[in-house]
């Protein structure tokens, strides 16, 4: 034995690094599809309109000319 009973503590710090390591990976993936998956508020032309809305570009009645517009 290279120590003897003074390095078995050691022999499980590799794997348990291994599986920190891979659980990392795993969580860093996860996070960067679910950033890529998600969309802005509403989707299309109607949450471009509602965000120009909430940022005061458009007023409240072009708004609402503009939505029945894209909802017909």
């Amino acid at each position: 034995m290279w120590g003897g009973y003074a390095t078995m503590p050691w022999m499980f710090f590799g794997p348990a690094m291994m599986a920190i390591f891979v659980v990392g990976c795993i969580a860093v993936l996860y996070l960067m599809v679910r950033g890529v998956r998600r969309s802005p508020e509403g989707e299309g032309a109607l949450g471009m309109l509602q965000e120009r809305f909430a940022r005061g570009e458009i007023d409240q009645a072009e708004f609402e000319q503009r939505r029945r517009v894209l909802l017909n």
